[in-house]
């Protein structure tokens, strides 16, 4: 059987264990076919941001093991499609029904008893359990008199109310499917058309991937972190991260990874500092509870930056003063960063992103509600993913406006009086919650809160002033340092060169569109009482944001002291 569908597609909707329609019949996945096997992949960010993802399950106990997994360094093998060689299917449930009388028969060719020459439909409803993951055909008893079966379908969803009869003496069999218990001891079998979205979820993961081995080096060893962190909090003064000065961290893990004892390294950092070595720079401060998240997020920016970066100053430094493009730049972006409360905004002309499915779970969407059954491979752990490189623009707030905002809301920051010191106190202070946490009035959540919600209505407005599918556009919050990307994914219509085009002359009109267009929603007032987030107003499609489009609300933005309010 031959059948074709893109990368994107496959990634989404034929993964192991997913039912699919192909060909007028049902179908289960079995696996990728011999699928490429990656090792340009930087598998410590890909782990940390699994973790996070599985944090819900591991909280409730429905991760079956395996965050204690990850922790423990167990092998994550990342896959990508084999685009000659596909997926393997299997025909699930094998079940076919006469289209004449109904009788269900146990393949699509057998002869129907009631003599009839037409095409057989195949049933497709199928068992689920959330509790463990498996997904059963339905068993269907038999006439004890006749040994026959025939089905009729009420003309609804529901399942209770298929009646299973005899088509010889008409006895009802069974009425809808019954109370299967799942092999698994914990529980009856759920029946659902094979489509319902309660029957498979996959869960994804995004994360920025250079494609090459040595960027992610340059990054990571030799004090990656830290410098990276420094690098951000400093505002992103040179162009990539390999430019700026060691820190005194940074250059310790350097020599540590140079096998140097522990003694000899502290002497030598600090005759280094003795010495006023200009080569040597102090390290941004931070408590253990933030920091690893603050440098892991710093990372994402400089491996995102680390192939193409183009600043608004580019655009000026290649433009003539006089020209138009030249006002433009110098007059209108400037005039529009500074009304968005925008502290910079650059152009990534290739925006290195993996996007990856680890699991999947049934039943209930939310995380931890179900089962969370991981992919495996022989070796391990499995992430079924998709590696493009796109364009992307990267966002930054004003650190100084959003502590004023974050003060604006009862917190209480360590002093500032600049940019910087502005940032390193909301990094000082901010400790993100979960995707699905239950909601909190802290700084880390209003911080979330603000940056998703600037990035929704960003999203959305670029979407239009690129001329395409908002669902062509997905996110990627660095809410720590105050950013976010939105990037062109690898789905929807959508044509590289959009965002760039955008950036290098449609950017003024865009800003300005963030501000003043309609704040309102069409919902309100049930919107605005209910959180101040909708499909109508600031919600996108699913695939576009991580966050669930939780963590989203107007007032944020608009409210009495919002971050784009007059009044703040």
């Amino acid at each position: 059987m031959k059948e074709k569908r893109s990368a994107s597609q496959v990634l989404f909707g034929y993964l192991p264990e997913q039912t699919v329609d192909l060909q007028n019949g049902v179908w289960k996945i079995k696996d990728w076919r011999t699928p490429i096997v990656r090792n340009d992949i930087d598998d410590e960010s890909l782990r940390r941001a699994i973790q996070r993802q599985v944090t819900a399950w591991r909280n409730k106990g429905m991760d079956g093991g395996f965050y204690a997994a990850l922790q423990s360094g167990a092998k994550i093998e990342t896959v990508t499609l084999d685009p000659d060689n596909g997926v393997d299917v299997e025909p699930f449930p094998k079940s076919w029904i006469c289209n004449s009388c109904g009788r269900v028969h146990d393949t699509p060719d057998a002869n129907c008893r009631c003599g009839k020459k037409v095409g057989k439909g195949q049933l497709f409803f199928v068992g689920y359990h959330e509790a463990c993951g498996a997904i059963k055909a339905p068993y269907i008893p038999r006439c004890s008199t006749h040994n026959d079966v025939a089905v009729a379908f009420p003309g609804t969803a529901s399942a209770t109310e298929i009646r299973f009869f005899c088509p010889v003496c008409d006895t009802t069999v069974r009425q809808g499917f019954g109370f299967a218990k799942c092999s698994c001891g914990q529980g009856n079998l759920s029946y659902q058309p094979h489509r319902a979205a309660s029957v498979y979820t996959p869960r994804a993961v995004v994360i920025v991937n250079p494609p090459s081995k040595d960027k992610i080096r340059a990054v990571l060893e030799g004090g990656g972190p830290p410098k990276a962190l420094k690098w951000i909090v400093d505002g992103m003064k040179t162009r990539t991260m390999e430019e700026l000065p060691a820190t005194r961290e940074s250059l310790r893990q350097t020599l540590v990874a140079q096998g140097l004892p522990g003694e000899m390294i502290e002497r030598m950092l600090d005759l280094a500092g003795q010495s006023g070595d200009a080569s040597v720079q102090a390290d941004v401060l931070l408590p253990d509870l933030t920091r690893a998240d603050a440098e892991a997020q710093a990372v994402t920016i400089a491996l995102a930056m680390s192939s193409s970066r183009v600043t608004i100053d580019d655009l000026v430094s290649g433009s003539e003063d006089q020209s138009d493009l030249g006002n433009l730049y110098r007059s209108d972006y400037v005039r529009a960063m500074r009304i968005s409360h925008v502290e910079g905004i650059e152009l990534v002309e290739r925006f290195p992103v993996l996007t990856g499915q680890f699991g999947y779970t049934r039943g209930k969407h939310e995380p931890g509600a179900g089962r969370l059954v991981p992919y495996r491979s022989r070796s391990g752990y499995r992430v079924y993913a998709d590696m493009a490189e796109t364009e992307a623009l990267f966002v930054r707030l004003d650190p100084i406006r959003v502590a004023t905002w974050l003060t604006q809301r009862g917190h209480v920051l360590p002093a500032w009086n600049d940019s910087r010191s502005a940032r390193i106190a909301i990094l000082k202070s901010a400790v993100l919650p979960d995707a699905w946490a239950d909601r909190q009035r802290d700084i880390g959540a209003d911080l979330l809160e603000l940056v998703h919600s600037y990035t929704h209505r960003f999203l959305r407005i670029t979407a239009t002033f690129a001329g395409i599918d908002r669902n062509a556009l997905s996110e990627l919050l660095v809410p720590l340092h105050l950013g976010f990307f939105v990037y062109a994914a690898a789905r929807g219509d959508f044509v590289l060169g959009g965002l760039q085009a955008v950036f290098e002359t449609e950017l003024h009109r865009l800003l300005e569109a963030v501000v003043t267009e309609e704040r309102r929603c069409p919902l309100d007032p049930g919107c605005k009482d209910s959180g101040g987030a909708c499909l109508a107003c600031l919600h996108v499609g699913e695939p576009s944001c991580r966050y669930f489009n939780r963590y989203l609300s107007r007032d944020a933005l608009f409210g009495q002291s919002g971050y784009l309010s007059a009044s703040l």
